[in-house]
């Protein structure tokens, strides 16, 4: 049982944004004897049975059902299981072309994934993981962040009546709340950003306040602002100890990804259209573009 739970495990896991490496952890040799929870015409049910069903429905199965219940509900959905599957082998329906080409289908898939698992934990280091951390940190030095609040408005005019009020002693958060055309609401607060995070007006003139003032008007794309910066501080990389889970997915992935681009490169892939004709060769894979891509970082305010 232990080869299927690790490649269940692992598609599971990709599935809800795991890597494989990190549900690697989870999909380990049993320690111990399987512990036998029900038969079903004398053919048993195990606790690692369950934990493999588990993985592969469980992320379906509703939240409330918890601990025993969702145990039971497992356990029973095997054994509904092994009743049908017995049924479909008696009435020949498991050896149809089509369930023999599924069935290659699945065997390849898990293959795939078996493969692919090796690699991503071979490649687990702590020297690939401190080498990543090391070139992430490189990659993203100390930048000054800042924490602030803005009133958002369509014209130079209302924008001018907001700065009154707040210069005149309102709280910026209550007329923010009160006039404030962001949909965010929150009295405002857009928490703390770099200065790549805004659009280059917005953070031209955020980043020219010190903690506790206020700006003239400014006109983004968006409409006109009135910022108000809260506080001001360096960023800077986290630990590695704080990361290094990240880093152990991200090693793992772009491992995964390199083997992936290495068979490609090595193997001989003919394309062809809906009517048969072959199509011009893909081009090769540079394992170096294969790695998970970072996300998105842009922000406007």
């Amino acid at each position: 049982m232990t080869t299927t739970f690790s490649a269940r495990s692992r598609t599971a896991a990709a599935a809800f944004g795991l890597s494989l490496g990190a549900a690697l952890c989870f999909a380990g040799p049993s320690m111990a004897d399987p512990k036998v929870l029900a038969k079903v015409d004398g053919q048993p049910i195990t606790d690692e049975d369950v934990a493999d069903a588990m993985t592969d429905i469980g992320p379906g199965l509703p939240q409330k059902l918890e601990g025993a219940a969702r145990q039971k509900y497992v356990l029973d959905y095997l054994i509904d299981l092994k009743l049908a599957a017995k049924k479909a082998e008696a009435d020949k329906l498991a050896s149809t072309p089509e369930f023999e080409r599924k069935m290659a289908y699945y065997r390849e898939k898990l293959a795939m994934e078996e493969l692919l698992g090796s690699v991503g934990k071979a490649a687990t280091t702590e020297e690939a993981e401190r080498k990543a951390y090391d070139e992430a940190a490189k990659a993203e030095p100390p930048q000054q962040e800042i924490h602030a609040r803005h009133i958002l408005l369509p014209t130079e005019e209302e924008a001018k009546k907001a700065l009154a009020r707040v210069k005149g002693g309102e709280d910026f958060a209550k007329v923010a709340t009160e006039l404030s055309k962001d949909p965010s609401g929150n009295g405002g607060d857009l928490g703390w950003f770099t200065k790549d995070r805004m659009v280059p007006e917005f953070s031209e003139a955020a980043f020219k306040l010190k903690e506790g003032e206020i700006s003239e008007p400014v006109k983004t794309q968006f409409g006109w602002h009135i910022i108000k910066v809260e506080g001001v501080r360096t960023k800077t990389f986290p630990p590695f100890e704080q990361v290094k889970d990240q880093a152990a997915r991200y090693v793992s992935q772009k491992a995964e990804s390199d083997a992936i681009a290495q068979l490609h490169n090595a193997a001989k892939i003919e394309l062809f259209d809906a009517d048969g004709k072959p199509l011009p060769p893909a081009p090769a894979v540079d394992p170096s573009k294969a790695a998970p891509a970072g996300a998105d970082k842009s922000k406007t305010p």
